[in-house]
């Protein structure tokens, strides 16, 4: 029961910190994890215990955490820059191992020489979480986020065989350098031989029961879930890095074309919705898992009579500035070697500049930690069971160091790192995101048709191709509040046509209240987005309405299956009217009216579109209805992909919250657009 409390405890935690860092941007989610990891250490005493063994923690948490970044690692920066991450994954991680353990043990003799190597691994990998949190503050070039992003991926494996090695080392108090570089060699050479053919076998078996036409959600993304915890406990049994064959396995598995069917593109938003959040968990849960257990290290540590408190706090500085003067060395001669191989020449400043970016980007965070926590507590000796020595004090001086790198990756870089200062410069920037986002979309679909399809993927597609010249040829992509505040009038004036058809019984009165529910929701969307309640009288003539349209559906619901074309195509009918009846009222009202001119003529050319597109529809009911079914089975998953597409974009600083919160906002309307009309 208490186990279960502390899960509890720390998914609420994790859940509070994505609010928390929608209400303050600038501070990132690492740190507001870490901070209420801390509050709720203080606040629970010292009831906490965590009693995950290391192994387990490392199948729990790490294991899912580097499948996730290897499927959606970038396979095309990967290979384009591969001589630069394998330096950086593989080379930069062996110096700062070896340099910071050399400087730890030089410090604190009573840290031994294994164990301080241990420290200095697990300070090797960058956390992925923390590059996109940095990202969203300034504009990373794009070499440099490839990079970090590549690197983030690689180190991790090197770190963590690094950091298996150096504890070994610890415990057992044996160490060949010739021997360790042996089985090194065997864990990584096996590791990537048994991932590439466990990643090929697995695309194998779910093409083959693709083949057998016993295609299901459900097994794929059970499939997906449950592959890294499953090879990676192979590679174990095997005596191989279960590590390196997690990310083989992942990047082969990725690398692989599935089949198209029909579920192609749902799988696809159902798997990336799932780790999405599961990856956020693991992440968040970590990090507070670190803060719950700072008060005890930092206890332990600061009434430790042997070492001062200020000698603590320059131990963690010192670390820092070797750690990132070796990542700064290497960053600039890397540097060096791309100009001089690309035959260009820059100014030192500028290749200064990009070095401490990448430098200071490469902020410490769930691997480190995670694999901290697998020093065991207790070892055995020829004496007996022991405990580590200075097990708290190494989990204290790695917390210290990725509170300070995640800090200077938050603060500092913006400061290197070029920003979008003029707004006009940050909407064009928002704009071709957004077209990138619905490119995407595009591409998706396309790679996804089959004969079965073809006709509603295509009128999908030809819907996105026109929102894409729309935003080609727009020059105000953001809409001004008073933009929002003309669209709620308008559908105030659409909403009192509608009703006053239904009281002179022009219109039947379940479509005429279905159209006015979606008119009232339409309404209220926008209103939640301005923080704003609708009013009383209108609330509750929604209200009836909505119980009205219910009653009549009910008493009427034999003669509205047999009549269901008739039932669409009066609805449209009403629809384009209401649209007209619009238009009508903001030609009249646009020279008199106190909101911008500008915001009128952008609304009327939309609503004169949908006319257009609904007119369109009208030649053959029954041809309509065909090809708008088959097309409603494909917009829904695209546009729950799209919704992803920004998340994602957002997520890693390409979109602004104002354009994410707009295009997400169009989403929902032709959902609701969806649900009501087809």
């Amino acid at each position: 029961m208490a186990t279960f409390q502390l899960i509890l405890l720390l998914m609420s935690a994790v859940l509070v910190s994505s609010v928390v860092e929608q209400i303050i941007p600038k501070v990132s989610v690492p740190l507001a994890q870490i901070a209420m990891g801390v509050v709720i250490a203080i606040l629970a005493g010292n009831r906490i215990q965590i009693g995950l063994s290391a192994d387990l923690f490392l199948v729990v948490f790490i294991a899912p955490l580097l499948f996730h970044e290897a499927v959606n690692s970038d396979k095309t920066a990967l290979w384009h820059y591969k001589k630069t991450f394998l330096s950086y994954a593989i080379g930069l991680v062996v110096v700062i191992t070896l340099a910071v353990g050399f400087a730890v043990h030089l410090m604190i003799p009573s840290i031994s020489l294994a164990a301080a190597f241990a420290l200095g691994a697990a300070l090797g990998p960058t956390d992925a979480v923390a590059v996109a949190s940095v990202s969203k503050e300034a504009q990373i070039p794009s070499r440099q986020q490839a990079i970090l992003q590549g690197e983030s991926l690689l180190n991790d494996a090197s770190g963590i065989v690094s950091f298996q090695f150096a504890i070994a080392a610890a415990t057992t108090g044996a160490f060949s350098l010739l021997r360790a570089v042996e089985d090194f060699a065997i864990e990584f050479i096996g590791g990537l031989l048994l991932g590439l053919a466990l990643g090929l076998f697995i695309n194998w078996l779910i093409h083959k029961i693709s083949d057998l036409g016993l295609e299901s959600i459900t097994f794929h993304v059970t499939l997906e879930v449950f592959t890294p915890f499953i090879v990676y406990m192979l590679g174990g049994i095997l005596h191989v890095s279960g590590v390196i064959v997690v990310v083989t396995c992942g990047i082969v598995m990725s690398l692989s074309k599935q089949h198209l069917g029909p579920h192609a593109s749902r799988l696809s938003i159902v798997s990336s919705s799932f780790w999405e959040v599961f990856a956020f968990a693991l992440n968040g849960v970590v990090f507070v898992l670190l803060g719950t257990q700072l008060p005890n290290a930092i206890g332990n540590t600061w009434s430790d009579d042997g070492i001062s408190s200020f000698d603590l706090v320059i131990y963690i500085i010192v670390i820092v500035l070797i750690m990132h003067g070796t990542r700064l060395i290497w960053s600039i001669v890397s540097e060096k070697l791309v100009d001089k191989r690309k035959g260009r020449t820059r100014p030192f400043k500028e290749q200064m500049r990009s070095a401490l970016i990448t430098t200071l980007s490469g902020a410490k965070g769930t691997i480190t930690l995670a694999i901290m926590f697998t020093i065991p507590t207790w070892v055995t000796t020829g004496g007996g069971m022991v405990r580590f020595p200075d097990r708290d004090l190494l989990i204290f001086l790695a917390s210290g160091v990725i509170v300070v790198s995640l800090l200077l990756a938050t603060y500092v870089v913006p400061l290197l790192a070029p920003r979008v200062e003029k707004k006009s410069e940050s909407q064009k920037q928002d704009a071709e995101t957004s077209i990138e986002i619905l490119r995407a979309v595009v591409e998706d679909l396309s790679a996804h048709i089959t004969p079965g399809n073809r006709a509603g993927v295509t009128e999908v597609i030809r819907q996105y191709n026109d929102r894409i010249t729309r935003l080609q040829n727009d020059n105000d992509y953001l809409e001004e509040e008073s933009d929002t505040d003309v669209r709620i009038l308008v559908l105030q004036w659409e909403q009192e046509y509608v009703w006053d058809r239904i009281d002179a019984g022009t219109v039947p009165p379940v479509e005429g209240y279905q159209v006015m529910n979606i008119l009232a929701r339409g309404e209220s969307m926008l209103r939640q987005e301005k923080v704003r309640k609708a009013s009383l009288n209108r609330r509750a003539r929604r209200v009836i309405g909505s119980l009205r349209a219910v009653f009549h559906t009910l008493r009427e619901k034999i003669p509205l299956q047999e009549g269901g074309e008739d039932s669409g195509r009066v609805r449209r009918e009403l629809q384009i009217d209401a649209l007209k009846y619009g238009i009508e009222r903001m030609q009249k009202e646009m020279a008199n009216s106190d909101y911008a001119s500008e915001s009128f003529s952008r609304l009327i050319i939309e609503y004169q579109r949908a006319i257009a597109a609904l007119q369109a529809k009208s030649p053959s009911i029954t041809d309509i209805t065909s090809l708008e079914d088959r097309a409603e089975d494909v917009l829904r998953p695209a546009l729950h992909l799209e919704l992803e597409q920004i998340q994602l974009a957002y997520d890693e600083g390409r979109l602004s919250r104002a354009a994410a919160q707009h295009m997400r906002r169009n989403v929902h309307m032709m959902e609701l657009d969806l649900e009501d009309y087809f």
